[in-house]
C-alpha cells in the first residue's frame, strides 16, 4: 500500500547524506512548512535550491543536514556555568 502524501517517514528511513532531494522528499524531515521554506530561501535563512532543469528544483542533502544540525545546536539550552 502506498504511503499517504505528507505522511511522516518510517522510523528507519533517514534523509540521505549525499545527493539531491526535491521539496516533497524533504518536507517530512523539516520542522517547517513548504511556504516557510520558500520564504526562508528568499531571506537566506534556508539553503538555496539547485535548479537541475527548467522543471526540476532540488536541494543538496548535505546543505539540509548542515541546516538541521545548526538548528538543533541553536535550540539546545546553554550550559550553566555554575
Amino acid at each position: 500500500m502506498p504511503k499517504a502524501k505528507n505522511q511522516t517517514p518510517e522510523t528507519s528511513a533517514v534523509l540521505p547524506t549525499t545527493g539531491y532531494s526535491r521539496m516533497s522528499q524533504l518536507l517530512p524531515y523539516l520542522p517547517i512548512a513548504k511556504s516557510t521554506v520558500e520564504k526562508w530561501v528568499k531571506e537566506g535563512r534556508f539553503p538555496a535550491p539547485v535548479k537541475l532543469s527548467s522543471t526540476v528544483t532540488c536541494w543538496k542533502n548535505e546543505d539540509i543536514h548542515a541546516w538541521l544540525n545548526n538548528l538543533a545546536t541553536m535550540q539546545q539550552p546553554a550550559a550553566n556555568d555554575e
